[in-house]
């Protein structure tokens, strides 16, 4: 089972075609599509490219604990990678690899609140190495994770 493959296929079927259907029937635009539509405006992207990097963007939002390199995100979004690092970098003002890397460190944010040891979550939010994960997380948050996680425990929200 290809997860980009699956994920494509929602995206055609669920984001552009929605937008076309709407513009063939005549029928009035919801809030959202109306969204779309004055983001395209306002950057000159086409409202199925606006789409289609917010479809990335969930499809990095669900798969951040998997292998995903950014010819998969960007497959995802239909997209050549260096059109698609532009376009994306344009609509949220970073990088795919970096809004990847925020999930995960999110993610393990979140685990380390739960008192997982550092080993377990930096294979659970898709790191490879302890201290490549580590080193990640410390220049995300100025903490390294076990830090992170004492400081939490001793200062509970």
């Amino acid at each position: 089972m290809d997860p980009v493959a699956d994920f494509t296929e929602d995206v055609l079927r669920a984001g552009v075609t929605d937008s076309v259907i709407f513009v063939l029937m005549g029928t009035d635009k919801t809030y959202y599509q109306e969204q779309i539509a004055k983001i395209s405006r306002e950057s000159g992207l086409a409202e199925y490219q606006y789409i289609q990097v917010r479809q990335s963007r969930h499809f990095m939002e669900k798969h951040y604990a998997d292998k995903i390199e950014l010819d998969q995100i960007a497959m995802a979004a239909c997209m050549s990678r260096f059109h698609f690092v532009r376009v994306f970098q344009m609509i949220y003002g970073v990088t795919p690899r970096q809004y990847l890397k925020d999930v995960r460190i999110n993610k393990a944010k979140a685990l380390l609140k739960k008192g997982l040891d550092v080993t377990t979550v930096c294979y659970e939010v898709g790191y490879d190495s302890v201290p490549t994960f580590s080193s990640a997380f410390k220049r995300g948050t100025g903490l390294s994770p076990g830090r992170y996680q004492q400081w939490h425990k001793s200062n509970p929200e």
